[in-house]
């Protein structure tokens, strides 16, 4: 009688868990045309969705990339939201293998891309392959 209470608890906080992780990041300074580090995070089996909060300083950046360690993950989209709050919405459709990155991804519009906020989406690959770490770039 006592497992399956215990059981029926942990599933239950299993999946209370909040299905967004939520990080800050500041970026340091960097030449042009040098991939820049703009954020880190966990991917949990617990979520499907994380978000990476860049505070300052608000560069223009032209080009984003992933880098996946520890355990594979499979990249659905992307949300990148930029310092005047237009959002752009990004399908992304990539598995990643563990050590791996993503394709090279263009940014929209000339001018200000000031990111803000970098939302992804994605699927991990089981329990059994670990959490994955994902990494996120950017190019000026």
């Amino acid at each position: 009688m006592k497992i399956k209470h215990i059981l029926f608890i942990s599933a239950f906080l299993m999946f209370s868990i909040s299905s967004t992780a939520q990080k800050i990041s500041h970026p340091k300074g960097g030449a042009i045309g040098q991939w820049r580090l703009l954020g880190q995070t966990h991917a949990q089996h617990t979520a499907d969705h994380d978000v990476i909060i860049v505070k300052g300083p608000y560069d223009n950046f032209r080009k984003i990339k992933f880098k996946v360690t520890d355990a594979p993950l499979n990249m659905l989209k992307i949300v990148v939201t930029y310092d005047n709050g237009v959002p752009d919405n990004i399908t992304v459709r990539q598995n990643i293998s563990k050590g791996g990155e993503s394709r090279v991804i263009d940014l929209r519009g000339a001018g200000k891309r000031s990111i803000r906020k970098i939302q992804f989406w994605y699927d991990t690959k089981g329990f059994l392959n670990g959490q994955a770490d994902v990494t996120v770039f950017g190019m000026k």
